[in-house]
C-alpha cells in the first residue's frame, strides 16, 4: 500500500476520532469511550506507517490540516457549529497550503 493512501485513512480516522471525542461529551458512555481511546491507536498507528514512505513533516501537516479542515466541516454538519466566510477562507487557506505540501513532495 502506498504511503499517500495510508495517509488518506489516517487522516479519515483522524477526522472520526475527534468527532468521536465531542459525541462522548454529548452522550457519555464507556462503549464511546473505548472507541474513542481505540481510534486514538489505530489513528497514530496509520500516521506512523505513512511515515515509512512521506516526510514526516509533510505527513503530520497533511494529517492535522485536513484532520481540522474535516472536523470543522463534521462540526458544521452534526452539531451545528457555526459557519461563515471567514471560516471557510480559512479552511480554503488549510486545503491550498496542504496541496502545496503534495505538489512539493
Amino acid at each position: 500500500m502506498s504511503g499517500w493512501l495510508i495517509l488518506a485513512v489516517a487522516v479519515f480516522t483522524e477526522i472520526i476520532w475527534a468527532l468521536s471525542l465531542k459525541l462522548v461529551q454529548l452522550h457519555p458512555s464507556r462503549w464511546l469511550m473505548l472507541g474513542s481511546v481505540l481510534l486514538s491507536f489505530l489513528n497514530m498507528a496509520l500516521l506512523s506507517w505513512a511515515m515509512r514512505d512521506i516526510p514526516a513533516g509533510t505527513a503530520y501537516a497533511i494529517w492535522t490540516g485536513l484532520g481540522a479542515v474535516g472536523v470543522t466541516i463534521g462540526g458544521i454538519i452534526w452539531f451545528g457549529d457555526p459557519m461563515n466566510a471567514t471560516r471557510l477562507a480559512c479552511l480554503t487557506l488549510i486545503v491550498a497550503g496542504v496541496m502545496g505540501l503534495k505538489l512539493a513532495s
